[in-house]
């Protein structure tokens, strides 16, 4: 299976809202979160810029974080959608919408020259 290859700014624009969301699915683990980007297509997300996405909505009030004790391993960091998580998230998809319609609508018109 041929995985895609998106430009890193592409990324860094969405990805902070994209971890949000997943977040928002329930309480979840950085190596979680690192695979459902990967399901839903976005590449392989490495630690490096996965955690300081997820200390900075920490940061933010968005997200709370919890140790919970692992099984017969070591403990893990389990993540948390707050309220005021939830409110930007609902506030920045539609942003994000908004954003990425206009975006297409000037790329896809009237047409790219050859």
């Amino acid at each position: 299976m041929h995985e895609e290859r998106w430009p890193g700014e592409w990324l860094r624009g969405v990805l902070s809202l994209c971890v949000l969301r997943v977040v928002a699915d329930g309480p979840t683990h950085g190596y979680a979160i690192a695979g459902r980007l990967a399901e839903a297509g976005l590449g392989a997300v490495k630690g490096g810029t996965l955690y300081p996405i997820l200390t900075r909505l920490e940061t933010e009030g968005l997200v709370t974080a919890a140790w919970e004790a692992g099984d017969g391993g070591p403990g893990r960091k389990v993540f948390t959608v707050t309220e005021a998580g939830v409110r930007a998230l609902r506030e920045r998809s539609a942003q994000w919408r908004v954003f990425t319609q206009r975006a297409a609508g000037l790329l896809s018109s009237p047409a790219v020259p050859a």
